[in-house]
Parts: C-alpha cells; sequence; structure tokens
C-alpha cells in the first residue's frame, strides 16, 4: 500500500520581520489523505516529495563527510539537491526498536511543520517517503545549533548581545507555537532545548524538531497523558510528576535554555560531581543575589559586552521561567516583553 500523507505547504519565502505572524488559519483535510493540489493561498507552493535516489544523490550515499548531526530517531545529512540548493537532510531511524517512534516522529513533524509559517522556525522543504525509508528535508542552517556554540565547538564569541539576540529569537518561535493562529488550537513543542536551536548565517535563532510536539485540545490549558516525553535536564517537574502537560512545561524548558546562555554550563553536567550535575540546582539560590550573580555569568563573554542591570534582569526571568509550579511562570508573550527591554537595557553598555 502506497504510503499517504497530507500535502504540506513550501515555506520557502518567509516575512523578514521577526514579529511576522501568518494570518491564515489552515484548515486539515484527513491527517494523511495525499491531495492532489495544496488547497493553499495563491502565493504558496505544495512544498517537495523527494525520492529515495534523489537522497542519496544530495548527500553522496549519505557520507560520513556529509554528516553533520545525530538525534535520537535519526542523523542528519548536510545535502545538495538537483536544484542546487543546500538543505538539511534528516534520515529516520527505522530500525525494529525505533521503528514505531520513528514512524510517529516523522507524522507528527510533516503534519505540524506543513501548517506553520514563522521566521524563528525551521523550514520543512519536503520529505522523502519511498517504500520503507523516511527522510525530512530542511532548510540548512549554517551556523550549526546553540549547545555546540556555547560549548566552544565553534569560534565564534558569543558575547551578550548575540545571546540576547537568539534568546528574542527563540522565545517569539515559542509564543508563536503557544498562540499558533496558523493552526487554531495551541502547541506544546514538549522537547524544546539548545540543541535544538538552531542558527542561521546572520545568527537568527530558529526553533527545530518537532517530533515530539503535541496539539493541545481545544479550549483546554492542559494534556494528561501516562507517557512523559522530553530531555533529561529540561524536564518541567510538575509534568514529570503530574503527567499533565501544559504551555508552561515550555516555559519551564526555555528558563534552562536562558540558564545555559547565561552560564555558558549544560543543562546537565554529568562530568561534574553530583552536586553540580544539574544547572538549575546549583544556581538557582543565588540568581536574584546581585552580588552573587556575577560568579556564574560565563567567563567567556566580555565584560564590556554587558551590562549588570541587563544580567539581572535577564536571571530574574530565567528563575522565574524555571519556577517550580507552572502558575508562577510568565507565559512566552511575556517573556518576549521583557527580553525587548533587557536588550533595551544593555544598550547602555
Amino acid at each position: 500500500m502506497p504510503f499517504n500523507i497530507v500535502t504540506s505547504w513550501n515555506k520557502r519565502r518567509r516575512s523578514k520581520s521577526l514579529d511576522h505572524i501568518n494570518p491564515w488559519i489552515y484548515k486539515p483535510a484527513e491527517l494523511w489523505q495525499l491531495k492532489d493540489q495544496c488547497p493553499a493561498p495563491k502565493k504558496r507552493n505544495c512544498s517537495s516529495v523527494f525520492t529515495l535516489k534523489e537522497m542519496e544523490e544530495a548527500t553522496s550515499a549519505f557520507s560520513d563527510a556529509n554528516l553533520i548531526g545525530k538525534g535520537g530517531f535519526g542523523r542528519v545529512y548536510k545535502g545538495v539537491l538537483r536544484n542546487g540548493e543546500v538543505v538539511a537532510i534528516k534520515k529516520m531511524d527505522l530500525s525494529p526498536s525505533k521503528q514505531a517512534d520513528g514512524e510517529r516522529e516523522f507524522r507528527v513533524e510533516v503534519d505540524i511543520l506543513s501548517r506553520l509559517d514563522h521566521p524563528n522556525l525551521v523550514t520543512l522543504i519536503g520529505y522523502c517517503a519511498d517504500g520503507k525509508h523516511r527522510f525530512l528535508v530542511y532548510e540548512f542552517m549554517p551556523k550549526g545549533n546553540l549547545q555546540d556554540l556555547l560549548n566552544g565547538i565553534s569560534e565564534v564569541r558569543m558575547d551578550w548581545p548575540l545571546r540576547l539576540k537568539i534568546a528574542l529569537g527563540a522565545a517569539r518561535g515559542l509564543a508563536y507555537l503557544h498562540l499558533s493562529p496558523a493552526v487554531g488550537v495551541p502547541i506544546v513543542h514538549r522537547d524544546f532545548k539548545s540543541s535544538n536551536i538552531l542558527l542561521s548565517e546572520f545568527f537568527e535563532a530558529k526553533i527545530s524538531d518537532f517530533g515530539l510536539a503535541k496539539l493541545m485540545p481545544e479550549g483546554a490549558d492542559l494534556y494528561s497523558t501516562t507517557r512523559v516525553l522530553g530531555t533529561f535536564g529540561y524536564f518541567d517537574p510538575e509534568y514529570a510528576l503530574t503527567g499533565k502537560l501544559t504551555l508552561q512545561s515550555d516555559v519551564y524548558a526555555f528558563g534552562v535554555v536562558l540558564l545555559e546562555l547565561l552560564t555558558g554550563r549544560r543543562a546537565i553536567e554529568l562530568s561534574q560531581g553530583p552536586t553540580d550535575q544539574n544547572l538549575i540546582l546549583k544556581v538557582h539560590q543565588i540568581l536574584n543575589d546581585r552580588k552573587k550573580l556575577r560568579k556564574v555569568v560565563d567567563a567567556e563573554m566580555s565584560k564590556n559586552s554587558y551590562t549588570m542591570e541587563s544580567i539581572t534582569m535577564f536571571a530574574n526571568l530565567a528563575s522565574r521561567c524555571v519556577c517550580f509550579e507552572s502558575s508562577g511562570r510568565p507565559s512566552m508573550t511575556e517573556c518576549v516583553k521583557e527580553l525587548q527591554l533587557i536588550i533595551y537595557a544593555n544598550m547602555k553598555v
């Protein structure tokens, strides 16, 4: 039986405005029903469907030289399409132990990303569902991911203005998901983390990896599940304890990323002693103590690149985002507004 999947939209052309939100409301057909034509606005085209041969050609038969990343459900390769476009190709791992989850992630990514259009979300260019093979084709992000940059894999100097820019871009992406005007119901990413924040040539942050994303039931502000999914170190403790997923679960993970930006440390450092492994446990108590705060600021940043006022405001926002009770966390829209104020406060430098 041929693989059926909802036809998705080509979003290669995007507004340059970071505040752009597509007002068009997508009305999905049957989830995996293949359509001859996309019922899309005239300015959009159906996104590309590729063959296995095209994927092999684009990646030189998935050569190790083109391997740029590994994830829980597959490997990512740099590729060049027949039209010369440079892309990132995720080859889904459909081994027997991961087949069900891999297939689910593939379908969820295509379903969700085909509906969304925002400059702070990675663009899905197309997909391949050839026999038992599954591939996702994205725009190529030349600066890699945030976690690698913070851990010195790149030679780029991560001074404070650049970190603020990335934080604001990621916040805008999450805020768009939570408002989700193109879908009609909020979307929880559920696996937001620094390695899933990709960076364009000009360091615009774009959220990726939507395989664990969840559309919230219409009219509901939480979703109960018996299977808690995510990444250790970014888990919302309330979600982990109760199984109740909310938009605030993403806010908690965003707070962890803010702490990574502030300190330059990983969310979890297994190489450290038991008391220093978890970033939140290590720094949470001093985030609102201005005198001690200087000790946790990443020493790799130039001291001339930040003001203590902006650092203090940033640490306060991070502290509220990782509040144990979800009711004590700000919304992502509030995070966007506060980060704009923090950037303004840092202009005094």
